[in-house]
């Protein structure tokens, strides 16, 4: 058994997974943070309710993004060794980063949201939303800057270290915040919070636009999903740019994946196109069925479309070459998808404009099912990152005298686990995953079914009756008038 192959994909597994969550969380914090907005300064109670209900589904997603979340810092130990060893002083100044200004944040004022609406005064509930917020975004800043070192890694250098014989190389950080500020770190971070504005809103639309269509709690789904359109569609035009910004990073400091993500196997002297679709073939060099648009690569990259791009044939020696099919699909996947995104909600936009959104119900049915077109582009985007940097688990650096440095993603695994053990925790952690998704289906299906409280009524949720529920919900109360007390 393949140990590299079977650890790669057991963390794609997790990883993936526990994707499904925090853009979620992202997107709904910046929801909530508008709708309590607009309570304080309307004294709409249906803005009241709609910020109650959509706490609750949040909450839900937290829940679980917190806990799948775990699993992949033990994974660094037991499955990745040698990458934890030369990533570990890097990763640890950023996680540690992470704890201290996000995750104390966000925990800190999370029972004040879920369980203080009748504890707390509005303005001070209404913080405590803005905080959790703040800090889902703040939690996501620290990840982005880790996993963009790892793609262009800056502010550290390459140290040789001896224990007990055996010699190994491990990054040390020379300059925080160069590390902070590395050359991806900026251009990435915009692209994931940007997806996760779009994520959580057509989450929101979905519920929403199923609401309306049966005809249920019909003033909250409106206030809900023109706030959400809203922020899908700047999210969406903004998203645009942002990947294009991102493209012209990509072919700056990682030039074989660009490659790879355009299907661009021979340099060639003329225009480089730009493919809309095909089907990149590995072994004949070209992109079958592909449709493209002659120089609009060289233009995108150059701004001038006569200037070839270079292609895998010059960049595999020094960079050597990524799954082309892999990456070239869940690119496109994600790029079209992306546009989907802006033309659907700039119709939805032009009907609102014309007071007719709401009676287009095959545009309300399509937003129902468009929240799953949504965390398709979120995963797809992951996998083409991810992908298109192979081999290479941290990215070489570029230099004048050439590239340096550098992890194989081969070279990466742990030293003491085989195959048959990966592929034990493999089984194991798919049982207990579909569990979860299981799991969180229901939550989600039993909380849409029970739709939001009538105005009025009250807002804190009912303790759960297990133990591990009363439990929570006892520690939950006791933060909750702790930051009541330090309130007032």
């Amino acid at each position: 058994m393949d140990v590299v192959l079977l650890s790669r994909l057991q963390f794609a597994l997790t990883v993936m997974f526990h994707y499904l969550f925090p853009p979620v969380t992202i997107g709904l914090g910046v929801v909530l943070v508008f709708l309590e907005y607009r309570w304080l300064r309307t004294g709409d109670a249906i803005y009241h309710q709609a910020g109650r209900f959509w706490t609750k589904v949040f909450g839900i997603n937290f829940a679980l993004g917190v806990g799948t979340g775990i699993v992949m810092e033990f994974e660094f130990g037991t499955n990745w060794a040698v990458y934890s060893r030369y990533v570990g002083d890097v990763f640890g100044s950023a996680l540690a980063a992470e704890g201290i200004f996000a995750f104390f944040l966000e925990s800190g004022f999370l029972a004040v949201l879920l369980y203080g609406w009748d504890k707390v005064s509005p303005a001070f509930h209404f913080f405590s939303t803005c905080m959790v917020s703040l800090g889902s975004i703040f939690s996501s800043v620290w990840i982005v800057v880790a996993n963009s070192w790892q793609q262009t890694p800056a502010g550290s250098h390459l140290v040789e270290h001896t224990v007990n014989g055996r010699t190994f190389v491990r990054a040390e950080i020379v300059d925080f915040w160069a590390l902070v500020f590395n050359p991806s770190s900026l251009h990435r971070l915009g692209h994931v919070l940007l997806a996760a504005f779009v994520l959580g809103a057509f989450f929101a639309m979905s519920i929403s636009a199923w609401y309306l269509l049966k005809g249920r709690h019909t003033a909250f789904a409106r206030r809900s999903f023109t706030g959400a359109l809203l922020l899908a569609t700047v999210a969406s035009y903004v998203q645009l740019l942002s990947g294009h910004f991102n493209a012209e990073m990509v072919a700056h400091h990682q030039p074989a994946k660009l490659a790879a993500f355009e299907g661009h196997f021979q340099t060639g002297t003329g225009g480089t196109p730009l493919y809309a679709w095909g089907w990149p073939d590995e072994q004949s060099q070209t992109v079958k069925g592909g449709v493209g648009v002659p120089g609009m690569l060289s233009f995108l990259v150059y701004r001038d479309f006569r200037r070839p791009v270079p292609g895998l044939d010059q960049l595999a020696a020094d960079y050597g070459s990524p799954p082309v099919w892999l990456s070239f699909q869940t690119y496109h996947i994600m790029v079209g998808l992306g546009m989907i995104f802006i033309f659907s909600t700039t119709l939805a936009c032009w009907y609102w404009w014309r007071g007719s959104l709401f009676e287009q119900r095959w545009l309300l049915w399509f937003f129902v099912f468009a929240v799953g077109l949504a965390f398709a582009a979120n995963q797809t985007g992951w996998v083409a990152t991810e992908v298109g940097r192979q081999p290479w688990i941290v990215y070489p650096t570029q230099t004048a005298e050439g590239l340096i440095g550098g992890l194989r993603t081969g070279d990466a695994v742990s030293e003491a686990v085989d195959g048959q053990q990966v592929l034990g925790s493999f089984i194991m952690f798919g049982v207990i995953y579909t569990v979860l998704f299981v799991l969180w289906i229901f939550l989600l299906d039993r909380t849409i079914r029970h739709g939001p409280e009538a105005p009025g009524a009250s807002a804190s949720p009912e303790p759960a009756s297990s133990p591990l529920g009363s439990a929570l919900s006892a520690v939950a109360e006791r933060a909750t008038h702790r930051q009541a007390e330090e309130a007032t």
